[in-house]
């Protein structure tokens, strides 16, 4: 065994909400904590927990220079654990895996299991082979596909990205809820001319909460640990990534989760996505993320450590195994929840005692934390700084 003062370090890439989760759910151990930041609004920056922070080109924009920052950075932390903690980090690492792994051992999945779900198209069409369920999909090539699609489709629709953190970066939200044909085309024709490949697809009618996440850590096709939660509610509503979700044990999810993630070859850990049909009542794929998840802290407050399990599983071979957890654990994204959902709760357009049951109960913040308030603080400057600019915050 290793002794804990020796424990090599740890490169976590990307420092928003993704990565501080991972930055404080090592914040215990006896390792370097280094945090990558390609940002200057991640919050995680701020964390007392980190060990030393370093700005590194920009993964998606910036490829080539990333890369050779990375094999530079080899002559200080040769060996240590190398972390995408977002998508865009992800999918460079994941790429250059090969080469990157002459110098660190690379925590995310081999580039022919990560394509499957980075594209989303991909996604949807191995589900379909497979026969996990998920809403009907097609990518069109042209205007005339959009056309077609139109004259079977049920309003409203999605016109949603393949690569959903690219499509984010340039248009500033995740997707487009068509009304009608007019909106899908815009959508289409938006998304074209900035070069981005999108899908058309059926909207899941239901309600937030209806979403349900399967968190799970896998090796050679089987689940060590499974770990699921509901959504409370998205922000922005419907459209958005969670603001607020709940543990929970959610049985029925984990059948369609291990399917697509096995048929994918996934190993390491993984959030798997549902809604619930409102129309058939079935669970249906919403998209596979090949990393540490927003709502990563909840795992850990419930006595999962995925993140810990990752890195003592790839760094010191000790194979993870099935946790018990605590439920009815609520996780609560503060300025996304409050920005969103306590106006409509004053204008009575959602119940108010919804909006502040997770505030009652057992909960954890998803920035907020008495002990780092560096991160939340940071996080409040950016938006007041972006209000005032009339720039809009993630």
């Amino acid at each position: 065994m290793i002794e804990p003062a020796l424990l090599p370090p740890v490169i976590i890439v990307g420092a928003h909400t993704v990565g501080l989760g991972v930055i404080r759910a090592l914040r215990n151990q006896s390792m370097e904590r280094v945090v990558l930041s390609y940002d200057r609004n991640d919050m995680g920056r701020a964390s007392r927990y980190k060990t030393r922070l370093l700005d590194a080109p920009h993964p998606e924009n910036q490829q080539n220079e990333f890369i050779a920052f990375l094999i530079k950075l080899a002559n200080k932390y040769q060996g240590a654990m190398l972390l995408p903690a977002s998508d865009a980090s992800l999918k460079a690492i994941s790429y250059h895996k090969p080469e990157l792994s002459q110098y660190y051992t690379v925590a995310c999945t081999d580039w022919d299991i990560t394509e499957q779900y980075i594209d989303k198209k991909l996604t949807y069409a191995l589900a379909e082979r497979t026969g996990v369920p998920a809403p009907r999909t097609m990518v069109p090539h042209c205007e005339a596909d959009v056309e077609q699609y139109a004259q079977s489709v049920s309003y409203p629709c999605l016109v949603k990205p393949c690569e959903s953190h690219v499509y984010f970066d340039y248009f500033h939200h995740k997707m487009v809820q068509a009304q009608n044909f007019d909106q899908m085309m815009k959508a289409y024709r938006d998304a074209a001319a900035a070069g981005l490949e999108v899908m058309l697809q059926e909207f899941i009618i239901g309600d937030d909460a209806d979403g349900v996440n399967y968190n799970a850590y896998y090796l050679d096709g089987e689940p060590l640990v499974e770990f699921t939660a509901r959504k409370i509610r998205n922000a922005p509503p419907q459209l958005g990534s969670p603001c607020a979700v709940v543990s929970a044990d959610e049985q029925e999810v984990m059948a369609a989760g291990r399917r697509i993630l096995k048929a994918m070859g996934f190993y390491g850990f993984a959030c798997t996505e549902f809604k619930q049909d409102s129309h058939d009542g079935v669970y249906k794929l919403m998209e596979v993320n090949g990393r540490h998840n927003l709502s990563g802290a909840l795992a850990v407050y419930c006595g999962v450590n995925f993140p810990l399990m990752h890195y003592r599983h790839l760094m010191l071979g000790e194979v993870p195994s099935q946790i018990d957890y605590q439920k009815g654990i609520y996780w609560i994204d503060l300025t996304r929840d409050w920005a969103y959902h306590l106006k409509r709760a004053l204008q009575g357009k959602y119940p108010w005692k919804q909006f502040i049951t997770p505030y009652q109960k057992n909960h954890v913040f998803a920035i907020l934390d008495v002990h780092d308030m560096g991160p939340f603080i940071k996080r409040v400057t950016t938006l007041v700084q972006d209000g005032l600019s009339g720039k809009r915050s993630a």
